[in-house]
């Protein structure tokens, strides 16, 4: 990779390059190498980027908050992408909420409230990105993307930026097209409905409450490290495996939730991937469940 061609192209769009420089305070895990990282500022730079890794043969990573990923202790080879805070528009026109891919969903949720529109209630505390939200179809509390996007914009594998419905996305159970196509969002369009200011604002106060009282916000960690095994739910087959505590260096299944794996203190990228696959291991043992990991893990 030429450091000199990637500085000369965020130095023309006004874009930070931020070169060998440590991940890990960009993920929630809080777990991770050196990277060389573009804190990515429009579609524009990134398009010029992708041209060039793709000319080049340059990996690259496309990061939002770091919600669900595991990144290795010895970094990444090529470019980490993020979008996030210079990438984070957010815009109401009526009922709909047209949000740069790179908008934290907790701000989303709270325009909407603003605005009095209800249905997106649901993502308040997810700790994501719209773009990295819809990319998963991220769910919670009975609600998930699925549910109120209407349409999204995004860079295909050409860099030619595309425009699609909501109906040909594919969203399913933690999955979207974009997890097939390498797709990059750079725009989602939510449409929601009027509502009561105050009992938006109330059923917000109770996810809140129910997220405290109920997962271990406390730890860094990378939310639910299981996806829902068909006919199960994880964490219980975790805890009746009598996992809940388990730890091997500075990870450990929550005492908490034991659906989420975390980060007790120091913990490494081995120590994460070694409990995870110690879970896997257990639990199908014990009741012939696979479990499927809900994290991405990334080690060049």
């Amino acid at each position: 990779m030429n450091i000199t061609a990637i500085n000369k192209i965020c130095e023309d769009y006004g874009t930070e390059f931020l070169e060998n420089t440590l991940i890990a305070p960009y993920t929630s895990f809080k777990i991770g190498g050196n990277c060389n990282i573009v804190k990515i500022n429009g579609v524009k730079v990134l398009k010029k980027l992708l041209n060039y890794c793709n000319a080049d043969s340059v990996s690259y990573y496309v990061l939002g908050k770091g919600s669900n990923v595991l990144i290795s202790d010895k970094g990444l080879n090529g470019l980490v992408l993020l979008i996030g805070d210079g990438f984070n528009n957010i815009d109401v026109e009526g009922d709909m909420i047209k949000c740069q891919a790179g908008a934290k969903l907790s701000d989303v949720c709270k325009i909407a409230a603003l605005h009095s529109l209800t249905g997106i209630e649901f993502a308040y505390g997810i700790p994501g990105t719209a773009g990295g939200a819809l990319y998963m179809n991220a769910g919670a509390y009975d609600g998930e993307m699925a549910d109120v996007v209407e349409s999204c914009d995004y860079l295909d594998k050409n860099d030619e930026l595309v425009k699609i419905g909501v109906d040909d996305m594919k969203l399913s159970y933690r999955h979207s097209l974009f997890c097939e196509n390498d797709g990059i969002i750079t725009k989602v369009k939510i449409r929601l409905k009027r509502g009561n200011r105050l009992a938006i604002k109330a059923r917000m106060d109770e996810i809140t409450a129910a997220r405290r009282e109920k997962q271990p916000l406390e730890f860094p960690s990378a939310g639910s490290t299981f996806k829902r095994p068909e006919g199960h739910f994880a964490a219980k087959l975790i805890q009746d495996c009598g996992l809940k505590g388990k730890s091997i260096g500075g990870a450990e299944v929550s005492e908490k939730h034991a659906g989420f794996v975390i980060n007790k203190g120091k913990a490494t990228f081995d120590d994460i991937v070694v409990l995870i696959d110690f879970i896997k291991e257990e639990v199908y043992k014990q009741t012939g469940v696979t479990l499927e990991c809900d994290v991405k893990v990334w080690n060049s």
